[in-house]
């Protein structure tokens, strides 16, 4: 049996439907989980573990690179609306490198600091889906936890924080918890931005929730209900008001059209858990004893 022939009878026994088989590009066991990077009629995904789109970490439009594709993605852009002209950015999970990419060509003279525990994942993000690399973009192979306490240990500050790691399943549970996100909130500049990308559904939503609260506050959830994305969108200050908001996504609105980022789309879909706060007030915060590991076992 041919190999095009295999993947279609595999496809069909897993019960995928589609129109187009996707080509397989590159495939490796790293130190951490199973790589897969695939093409199929326009698009390049790189995949965790499975062959599913339900896993898809990253994927960019061979003819438009620049047009983002995630929704999430282009949520995230929503930090914008709460600082302007950031200097020092740093993201945790690197994936394809599709966002270090659009931030360094909006904002070229800013310093972007990209984390990333598996090496392969660098590897195959510069081999095929062109992250760029440079002197203000630069990537670090390390876990993103002891990368945060090594930063706090030599004093650097960013003005936004960018929490983007995935192990294929969800996010790594000791980047979760309270006592990493006070260590990450240490690192932020006065007014300066975290943006954290999780799920609007999961076992986890208010448990994340009710963390994410006792550290910063208030915070402001940035959703499109017409899937499971969402973004945790908090600052070292106090939180601007949507009137300010509106003001700078039309402002910024012009400069993010070429990368497929409506922010006036995007303010629209944003709450402040100030006005709507759906967890229960006694909600159990996760900590480093109380990870969510137990929650989920239990």
């Amino acid at each position: 049996m041919s190999k095009i022939s295999i993947l279609t009878f595999s496809c069909l026994l897993l019960g995928f439907s589609t129109s187009i088989l996707a080509e397989i590009v590159h495939q490796e066991r790293s130190l951490y989980r199973n790589i897969l990077v695939d093409d199929q009629g326009d698009s390049r995904c790189l995949k965790f573990n499975v062959r599913s789109s339900k896993t898809n970490q990253s994927c960019l439009y061979k003819s438009d690179p620049q047009r983002l594709v995630f929704n999430y993605t282009k949520l995230l852009f929503s930090g914008l609306l709460l600082i302007e002209e950031p200097k020092n950015i740093l993201i945790i999970g690197l994936g394809g490198g599709t966002m270090s990419n659009t931030l360094h060509q909006l904002y070229p003279q800013s310093v972007i600091t990209n984390v990333e525990i598996d090496p392969a994942v660098v590897k195959v993000a510069r081999q095929y889906f062109g992250f760029i690399e440079n002197q203000n973009v630069l990537s670090v192979i390390q876990d993103g936890r002891i990368f945060i306490k090594r930063a706090i240990i030599k004093k650097q500050k960013y003005d936004w924080i960018i929490l983007d790691a995935f192990n294929g399943d969800y996010i790594p549970e000791h980047l979760l918890t309270q006592e990493f996100i006070q260590e990450t909130k240490s690192l932020l500049n006065k007014g300066g931005v975290l943006s954290a990308n999780t799920f609007s559904v999961s076992d986890l939503y208010a448990h994340e929730s009710a963390t994410y609260k006792s550290v910063f506050g208030d915070f402001y959830n940035v959703r499109n209900y017409k899937n499971s994305n969402r973004i945790i969108l908090a600052t070292k200050g106090k939180l601007p008001s949507l009137t300010l908001i509106n003001q700078r996504a039309k402002a910024l609105q012009e400069r993010l059209t070429p990368f497929s980022v409506d922010l006036i789309q995007v303010s629209q879909q944003m709450t402040s858990t100030r006005i709507e706060q759906d967890w229960p007030e006694n909600t159990k915060v996760l900590t480093d004893q109380f990870s969510p590991a137990n929650l989920l076992n239990n």
